[in-house]
């Protein structure tokens, strides 16, 4: 690390004070880092007008999207303030909306032939269970033997976003699917350990210290989509979360209980999986009917 970049170390360290993510620590820096890159000189010494033009720029000129604007307000807005006990006016009314859209859902169907297309065998398993308890990406990755409660059936998830932990059905089926996945590689601590070679160049997952990167699930499930032929757009290992909570609320899932698996702080969040599914439209119309049809 440069000498001039010496904030950097300190913004961090003062982040991971407050209790942020890890990942949020790190865009959150990076945000102020290329804030830094843009003019080539210390964070400490851009102006309030600067980061204005700096942020219209990218708005305007490299034409970031509004979610991307945000993050990088957010992490310049958390450096000028909490490090510098700045009070400027370009904080507070600055704003970058996000359009409120609909979530890509699959289809029950369309869900089975994304599963069977994935490969290899550790890819297939990866994803089934993302699907099948409505995992985060970094969730189901980072899954530890020791989070299995086989006795009572469920999945503790350690460290969720905003830091909460919450206990998750697990599908008898799926438990199955896991043990035979384990008994492959019989990591002491990982569900899916990073694959390493030894010297003789055979794959070793037992010794592994970490799990598998996120781009390689992230590859598995694009490649499973391609060779399923789906069409539809945005669809990526989260939209199995998005398929799980729709599939259960058209099964008949309290949403509320759907809220506590997905393990979201509000029922607000939630609430978007009914604008996702028509399951208990045709019942409503005919309930419309039968009250109002006293008039």
């Amino acid at each position: 690390m440069e000498k001039n970049d010496k904030w950097y170390k300190e913004f961090t360290d003062k982040l991971e004070l407050t209790g942020l993510r890890p990942r949020t620590v790190d865009v959150y820096s990076r945000a102020v880092k290329q804030l830094q890159d843009h003019y080539s000189k210390n964070p400490k010494e851009i102006t309030e007008l600067e980061v204005q033009e700096y942020l219209l720029y990218r708005k305007n000129r490299s034409k970031w999207a509004s979610p991307t604007l945000k993050t990088a307000l957010c992490g310049i807005r958390y450096y000028y303030q909490m490090m510098l006990d700045a009070d400027w006016k370009l904080f507070k009314i600055a704003k970058f909306t996000t359009e409120n859209k609909l979530p890509t859902v699959l289809t029950k169907e369309e869900v089975d032939r994304v599963l069977r297309c994935a490969r290899p065998f550790n890819n297939y398993v990866y994803l089934v269970l993302v699907y099948t308890c409505g995992l985060r990406l970094s969730e189901a990755l980072n899954i530890e033997v020791s989070d299995i409660d086989r006795e009572r059936m469920v999945i503790h998830i350690h460290r969720g976003k905003g830091a909460k932990d919450r206990l998750v059905p697990l599908p008898k089926s799926t438990l199955k699917l896991l043990r035979r996945y384990w008994s492959t590689h019989r990591h002491s601590k990982f569900i899916f350990p990073r694959t390493h070679t030894n010297k003789h160049g055979a794959p070793v997952n037992a010794l592994a210290e970490d799990t598998v990167n996120k781009g390689c699930a992230q590859n598995a499930m694009r490649n499973a989509v391609k060779k399923a032929n789906i069409t539809k757009k945005g669809v990526s290992v989260h939209t199995l979360r998005h398929c799980y909570a729709t599939h259960l609320l058209e099964s008949g899932v309290n949403l509320r209980y759907i809220q506590i698996y997905l393990g979201h702080s509000t029922i607000l969040s939630t609430l978007v999986y009914l604008h996702l599914t028509a399951a208990g439209n045709s019942d409503a119309y005919d309930i419309i009917d039968n009250l109002m049809d006293r008039f």
